[in-house]
């Protein structure tokens, strides 16, 4: 028996990903000044795969697995460069990229103590 729906176990893995993209945010603006540093990206697509669980056969031994290991979701941005020492870095981009997860992330908060309000609510008996 499953005392939360599936709807609290999508927001925890959104929240997890929130954090994640702070985290790599945080990094990048970290780095501003760092040479030949290049800013990373949280790619979302890497975590819809994971939740979604594909599973199958593979139809050839050379083919990729289904069950790989867990894959890396940071990507880089290779072909720019915003500095003269090889960073590119853009201050402007990561402070609105921060923004809007900080946004994300305190709207899943919002959505998730709704959530518990709920399951409050019925515990006490409506009252």
């Amino acid at each position: 028996m499953h005392i939360f729906d599936s709807t609290m176990h999508t927001l925890e893995n959104s929240l997890d990903y929130a954090v994640q993209k702070n985290q790599i945010i945080s990094n990048n603006i970290a780095n501003v000044d760092t040479p030949n540093y290049k800013a990373k990206n949280l790619s979302f697509k890497h975590f819809l795969d994971q939740e979604v669980h594909l599973s199958g056969k593979r139809s050839h031994p050379e083919r990729l697995s289904f069950t790989s290991s867990k894959p890396s979701f940071t990507t880089s941005r290779q072909n720019t460069a915003f500095n003269h020492n090889g960073n590119n870095v853009d201050m402007e981009k990561e402070m609105s990229d921060l923004a809007e997860n900080q946004i994300y992330y305190q709207s899943l908060v919002d959505r998730l103590n709704g959530k518990f309000g709920l399951l409050q609510s019925v515990i006490r008996g409506g009252k």
